[in-house]
């Protein structure tokens, strides 16, 4: 039997701007054991399609609460969370992001690596994508 792939979709987090899926669930046998790899998110509302206002502070929550929105969508949470990478135009802000990213992933969080970058889309300062497991 070939890998199975379930692309996951919910109006709770922003729509695709582009050529991709918020997340694709994926199993290399059957959909008992699965894993999620989540498009990056980055803080704009999914209400709006706007980027939210109020700095660092504001898109970083808006991340996690989109992050969060995908991960329910395919029956996980940031518990089953493996690896996260961190894309920040501004490596300054890593300690304000770090606090925040720590309210989403508690006392035992996952692999991660975050990164700078030139530019991200829409002019956000931060744009976070993860794997998890899902049941």
């Amino acid at each position: 039997m070939p890998p199975l792939r379930k692309v996951i979709e919910t109006e709770d987090a922003p729509k695709a701007i582009g050529q991709y899926s918020q997340a694709i669930m994926y199993s290399p046998v059957s959909f008992d054991s699965k894993l999620v790899f989540t498009a990056g998110q980055i803080g704009m509302d999914p209400q709006t399609g706007m980027l939210v206002e109020g700095g660092i502070v504001a898109e970083t929550k808006r991340v996690m609460e989109n992050l969060q929105a995908v991960l329910q969508a395919a029956y996980t949470s940031f518990e089953r969370v493996i690896k996260v990478t961190i894309y920040l135009v501004d490596m300054n802000d890593f300690q304000v992001v770090n606090k925040i990213y720590a309210q989403y992933t508690g006392d035992k969080p996952p692999a991660r690596s975050t990164v700078q970058v030139q530019a991200l889309p829409k002019g956000a300062l931060i744009e976070i994508d993860c794997i998890a497991a899902s049941t």
